[in-house]
C-alpha cells in the first residue's frame, strides 16, 4: 500500500511545475518582443519616376527584327546600283552560301549557325564599287553565344601577306583590311580591294570595296564605322 503523504507531496510538486510554466508563459507574453517576427508586414515599395521603356530606335532587338534593309547605309547621291546587287535587297541561305568559294560546305556551316536572313546593298560611284552584307542569326540553340560568320572572312583576309589591317572601334574583333595589290584569284572584280568584317549581337557585317586605284584605309574605315553606328 502506497504512503498517502508521499502521494500528496508528489502531486504538489507536479502542480508546482505546471503553475511555474504557466506563470512563465504569462510573463513572456506580457513583454515586448526582442526578436523580429517570422512574418513581417509588407515592406513599403519604392516610389518616384520609373525608367521609360526603350524606343524602337534604342531597342536593338526591335530594330533587328524589323526590316534589316533599313539598317544598311544609303546609296550616296550620284551612285548607281550594279546588276550584281541582290533583287529587293535580300539574300536567302542558298544565295548567301553561293557567294563562297565552297557553297555546299558554307551552306552546311550556315545552317548549323542558325542563319536567318541577309540584307544586302551596293553601289558604283564610278571610281570604286561598294558591297555590304548584313546577315542575321536566330540564336535559338545558343542565345548567349550568337553565331558569327565574320571570323572566317577575317581569316581569309589575313592570308594576304601584304594586307594592311586596323581594328574597327567598338566592335571587339571587328577589323578593316586594305589589299594594296590586286588579287590573283579574283578575275570577276579586277583591281585593288578593301574589306571590313565585324559583328554585333545577332548580326554579322561584311563590306567590300573595289577600285582601280589604291584604296586608302580611311575609305573602308569610314564605311565600317558609319555602318556599325546604324546597328
Amino acid at each position: 500500500m502506497k504512503d498517502p503523504k508521499r502521494q500528496l507531496v508528489a502531486a504538489a510538486a507536479v502542480l508546482g511545475v505546471v503553475a511555474g510554466a504557466c506563470a512563465g508563459y504569462l510573463v513572456q507574453a506580457g513583454r515586448e518582443p526582442r526578436l523580429p517576427l517570422l512574418v513581417q508586414p509588407a515592406l513599403p515599395q519604392a516610389r518616384g519616376p520609373q525608367p521609360e521603356p526603350l524606343t524602337a530606335e534604342q531597342d536593338r532587338k526591335v530594330r533587328n527584327d524589323g526590316d534589316l534593309r533599313e539598317l544598311l547605309l544609303e546609296k550616296p547621291g550620284g551612285a548607281t546600283t550594279p546588276d550584281w546587287v541582290a533583287p529587293q535587297g535580300w539574300m536567302n541561305l542558298g544565295e548567301y552560301a553561293d557567294m563562297s568559294d565552297e557553297p555546299e560546305t558554307y551552306y552546311d556551316r550556315l545552317e548549323k549557325q542558325e542563319f536567318l536572313r541577309a540584307a544586302v546593298t551596293g553601289w558604283d560611284t564610278g571610281s570604286h564599287q561598294v558591297e555590304i552584307w548584313l546577315a542575321q542569326f536566330e540564336q535559338l540553340e545558343a542565345p548567349t553565344a550568337p553565331a558569327d560568320d565574320s571570323s572566317s572572312s577575317r581569316y581569309w583576309a589575313e592570308t594576304d601577306p601584304d594586307v594592311q589591317s586596323r581594328q574597327i572601334p567598338g566592335t571587339g574583333a571587328g577589323r578593316a583590311y586594305v589589299h594594296p595589290e590586286p588579287s590573283a584569284e579574283s578575275t570577276a572584280l579586277p583591281g585593288v580591294s578593301a574589306e571590313a568584317h565585324a559583328f554585333r549581337g545577332d548580326l554579322s557585317l561584311h563590306i567590300w570595296v573595289y577600285g582601280d586605284d589604291p584604296l586608302p584605309m580611311g575609305t573602308i574605315m569610314d564605311l565600317a564605322e558609319r555602318q556599325m553606328e546604324r546597328l
